[in-house]
């Protein structure tokens, strides 16, 4: 049993991240890949990627490293799932090739049995050598645009689907039921949050001493338990999986979204407004952020943006800021616009 105590400032402080965590999605994808029980939502997802990274094939070999830094059980390097990541996949990637030489050193150190074709780059990788730090970057890269990129709409869409039902969790029952309902396996009462560890018998507590917790919502986590990171040196996360309702949701919106775009937009939208914003109108009923409609729809974010500003003065979409990040919705209007068309 693992305890989070919380002050009244850590509840101050705790927070959902706004984005999916591309690190933190990557390396529980790989683990998803070598387990047996693994989600069955991911059956397609699963059966594609390892149908391309099958033994022996130059792709597999390609991603061989990180594959080796991240066992699907037991402890994998803390370094591969830095907090910068929240800001995208290109932060977080330079976050772990700029990793302290001594933080290498003793996570690695802690990494159990690697395979014998990868061991001299692990051991590399430990000694903080650029050449094989640099290798570990292109494998990383490598394996996100293979197994990520394609399916990171449905993932982003998820994350955002989660959000919202924590938001209204929180609305109705405070943060304690938002915590509360991460999981079967927590309990949080009386600023505790207990969190059962599967395969674990030691108790362990954590006190976050004002630090807050980043809660990370994961497409990729698998269902049976919680992570956390709890490193008195770093930023306290808990990842825990997307809900399924959300999980469900997002995949039909995103699919349903992708199979209008390769048809023409309704005639008499086209007619009022022209094709590329008519297909924006019709992409925003699924919901999303800018970039995540710019990428179904095949335009530049400032492309889209200028589309969605547009709308958004005609009344027909509402954008509501998020940190970093702007969601777009129908308004009445648009989506009566929209069954009209």
């Amino acid at each position: 049993m693992l305890r989070i105590h919380f002050t009244g400032a850590d509840l101050a402080a705790t927070r959902i991240a706004a984005e999916p965590d591309p690190l933190w999605e990557l390396s529980l994808s790989m683990h998803q890949l070598r387990l047996r029980d693994s989600n069955p939502f991911l059956a397609g997802w699963k059966h594609e990627i390892t149908r391309r990274l099958h033994p022996g094939s130059r792709e597999r070999r390609a991603v061989a490293l990180p594959f080796a830094l991240n066992p699907p059980r037991g402890y994998f390097p803390d370094f591969l799932t830095p907090y910068e990541s929240v800001g995208g996949f290109e932060a977080g990637l330079d976050a772990v090739l700029r990793t302290p030489k001594r933080r290498l050193r003793r996570e690695i150190d802690q990494l159990a049995g690697a395979p014998a074709d990868t061991r001299p780059l692990i051991e590399g990788i430990g000694r903080g050598s650029p050449e094989d730090l640099d290798a570990l970057g292109a494998s990383l890269r490598r394996y996100h645009d293979l197994a990520l990129a394609p399916v990171w709409d449905q993932v982003t869409e998820a994350i955002r689907r989660d959000r919202a039902l924590r938001a209204r969790q929180l609305v109705d029952g405070g943060l304690a039921a938002v915590l509360g309902r991460l999981h079967p396996q927590v309990r949080y009462a009386d600023g505790v949050l207990e969190v059962g560890m599967y395969g674990r018998s030691t108790d362990r507590d954590v006190h976050l001493e004002g630090r807050g917790l980043l809660l990370i919502p994961s497409y990729f986590k698998e269902t049976r338990q919680l992570m956390v990171l709890a490193d008195a040196e770093l930023p306290p996360v808990l990842v825990y999986p997307v809900d399924p309702t959300a999980r469900v949701t997002a995949e039909a919106a995103v699919w349903g979204t992708a199979s209008a775009r390769r048809d023409a937009p309704s005639a008499p939208l086209t007619a009022l407004m022209g094709r590329t914003r008519a297909l924006v109108l019709e992409a925003v009923a699924a919901g999303g952020t800018t970039s995540v409609l710019a990428r179904r729809l095949g335009l530049t974010v400032p492309a889209a943006s200028k589309h969605l500003a547009v709308l958004r003065n005609c009344g027909l979409v509402l954008s509501t800021r998020d940190r970093n990040t702007v969601h777009h919705d129908l308004t009445p209007l648009g989506r009566a616009l929209l069954a009209a068309g």
